[in-house]
């Protein structure tokens, strides 16, 4: 148990998983980051177009689902409790509930935790924002710009090192965001007058840069919590992160007084009622998994490789405006287009020729010492 290596005194860091584990963990959330990073935007723009008025109420459901998180965590702490009871047969009852907590997350964690959850519910209203007043395939590719400012706050925050690949991707996610910048107000949804697009535009483009920074905070966060990290533990920090930002939220929607407008605003919904809070609720839900699957990934992999999956998908969440709201699809987003998906080969063929070379290096290092051994055994 994790936590019990930390009790007698050995080094802090991740919870030693075998590589199938980890490979499993990783794939598992980058399908919950690709659920909630195409779905997300999707079901949001849904309840802008049929009558959804409320920002501050739909930057709310990116993170007021959270008690779902919940339910794994409850599974998990039934599941210890098993391993416990099989290993330590001898011990009490009380003995073993105090060693098995529910939450394991201590101070420091819970602290960054927090700060972390207040800057994500400011960035949850500046991507709101923005899509409220664009259309899903132009934030969409906006937003890929995000990896150029997680690349710079990962060097910045966690020493993340760069290869001409990384940085040759770097440079076209960021030409292909300023492309968009150019005569896109002809894609301006009707009713949105021009001030306001270029606002909602903006507003994207700072989402961008603030989750930029959001991802590498989170490593940091991973590596000063003082605390063997844990994918049980990767949990807690997405309800106590959602939950801060749900709050901050929470605050906005009070201000705006959107608890009120709520049941007027469901009664005239273009769709309906019904279907008004299913909208909502499937929205809770599908950017729990995006964040969860974020935060998952940096767990398994860094936080630039979280950021290199999430501008990945942004392209496949085009399309899928283009096809399901029959938005327009202009010659700077096809531009935009061809030099995000020309960024991420880029950066994953970069990638694999690291990969290759680092195998090399420890293969000839591990012939060198079987050589070395050889010697001294002669």
């Amino acid at each position: 148990m994790a936590e019990l290596r930390l009790q007698q005194g050995q080094p802090q860091g991740q919870e030693d998983l075998s590589p199938a584990m980890k490979r499993f963990l990783l794939i598992l959330n980058c399908i919950l980051l690709t659920i909630g990073n195409c779905g997300g935007p999707l079901v949001m723009r849904l309840y802008f177009i049929h009558g959804g008025k409320r920002v501050w109420f739909s930057s709310w459901l990116e993170t007021g689902g959270c008690p779902v998180i919940l339910i794994p965590l409850a599974a998990l702490y039934l599941h210890r409790q098993r391993q416990r009871r099989s290993i330590v047969r001898e011990s009490s009852e009380r003995e073993l509930l105090e060693t098995n907590k529910f939450f394991n997350m201590k101070l420091p964690l819970l602290v960054g935790s927090a700060a972390i959850g207040l800057i994500t519910g400011v960035d949850d209203y500046l991507y709101a924002y923005g899509v409220a007043r664009l259309p899903v395939s132009t934030s969409s590719l906006i937003i890929a710009s995000q990896l150029a400012f997680t690349a710079l706050f990962a060097f910045l925050l966690v020493k993340q090192k760069f290869t001409s690949y990384s940085i040759n991707a770097i440079v076209l996610l960021v030409v292909g965001s300023a492309v968009l910048g150019i005569n896109t107000n002809s894609d301006r949804p009707l009713g949105v007058s021009k001030s306001a697009y270029y606002a909602g535009f903006f507003m994207t483009v700072a989402a961008a840069a603030l989750y930029g920074f959001l991802l590498p905070a989170i490593e940091l966060m991973y590596k000063k919590g003082r605390q063997v990290l844990t994918y049980g533990l990767v949990m807690e920090v997405q309800l106590v992160m959602c939950f801060f930002a749900t709050l901050f939220c929470t605050v906005g929607m009070v201000v705006n007084k959107d608890f009120q407008a709520i049941p007027r605003e469901a009664r005239e919904y273009g769709l309906g009622e019904v279907n008004y809070y299913l909208v909502v609720v499937w929205s809770a839900i599908v950017w729990q998994c995006f964040f969860l699957g974020a935060i998952g990934v940096i767990f398994c992999a860094s936080s630039l490789f979280s950021g290199v999956v999430i501008s990945a998908l942004l392209p496949f969440t085009e399309i899928l405006a283009v096809i399901i709201f029959k938005e327009k699809f202009q010659a700077e987003k096809g531009v935009a287009l061809v030099l995000s998906l020309w960024g991420f080969v880029s950066y994953f063929y970069g990638e694999i020729k690291l990969s290759r070379k680092m195998d090399k290096k420890e293969t000839r290092n591990s012939e060198g010492t079987d050589l070395e051994l050889t010697q001294i055994v002669a």
